[in-house]
């Protein structure tokens, strides 16, 4: 068998190599350490950030969203809460009583009196007036309007020894007897300060008011509601200028129990 030379194997094998690199057996040539690097990716912008979630509101708060809300109905009621509590304490206050009438009139005028006979009727310069002392000098409350009305220097001028009761329980008194000190007139006609009303408005006060007769017994019943309760006619048509100390006597004697003269002039007491 003839020997194939070396040189011919090697080239022949050479030769096999290279039809085996056409056919894609052999693996990819390297790419070029030249080849430009790939393009850097642009950035991408950043999403917005979630805002943090509410704080969670206090107890009290959630008591208040969750809680009934008071129905629409109620709430007239509710707002008249104010008014009626205003209304209650009004009630809650004490009302004063307004006496009318002779007394109340009285009371006020006898603010001039007090000075010489006491707040309380108790006296001073001029006579004690509690305790029933002007009920024993004027039983009849005729007399005792005339004598403050005229004052007692118009009974020293009459020659008028007496005033009031002259049979009074412990004796009988005189004009200027008490210290000396003179009873002003009262009535406008001599110079005083008083109406005819005033003056009975004071004299109701002081027979009642200060020495204590009692308006409901039977003894002085009788005179107050003819004279000095607020009914009375006679006050009524004294203040209205209906009547006068000089001619009551007379306007008014249909009445149960008709009034005594009293005049505008010092005299002895009724008998």
């Amino acid at each position: 068998m003839t020997e194939i030379p070396e040189h011919l194997l090697k080239r022949s094998k050479e030769r096999r190599g290279a039809l085996a690199g056409e056919t894609g057996d052999a693996a990819p040539a390297a790419p070029a350490a030249s080849a430009p690097a790939v393009a850097k990716a642009a950035p991408v912008a950043a999403a917005p950030a979630a805002p943090p979630p509410p704080k969670p509101d206090p107890a009290y708060v959630t008591a208040a969203k969750t809680r009934k809300k008071i129905p629409f109905w109620a709430m007239a009621t509710l707002s008249l809460l104010p008014l009626w509590a205003f209304i209650y304490l009004l009630a809650l206050q004490p009302r004063e009583q307004t006496v009318e009438g002779p007394l109340a009139i009285g009371a006020g005028v006898y603010g001039s009196c007090a000075g010489c006979h006491g707040a309380a009727g108790q006296g001073g310069a001029g006579r004690i007036f509690a305790n029933g002392e002007v009920l024993k000098t004027f039983p009849k409350i005729e007399d005792m309007l005339n004598f403050v009305y005229t004052g007692s220097q118009a009974y020293v001028a009459k020659e008028l020894t007496v005033y009031g009761n002259p049979d009074r329980e412990g004796g009988a008194h005189a004009p200027l007897s008490y210290n000396g000190n003179p009873m002003p007139q009262q009535g406008q006609m001599l110079g005083g300060a008083l109406t005819e009303a005033e003056i009975l408005g004071v004299v109701c006060h002081e027979r009642y008011t200060i020495s204590g007769a009692d308006a409901a017994s039977e003894e002085w019943k009788e005179e107050f509601e003819t004279w000095c309760s607020p009914e009375s006619e006679i006050f009524l048509a004294l203040e209205n200028g209906a009547t006068s100390f000089a001619t009551l006597d007379k306007d008014f004697a249909s009445l149960p129990k008709p009034p005594a003269f009293v005049g505008t002039e010092a005299r002895p007491s009724a008998k």
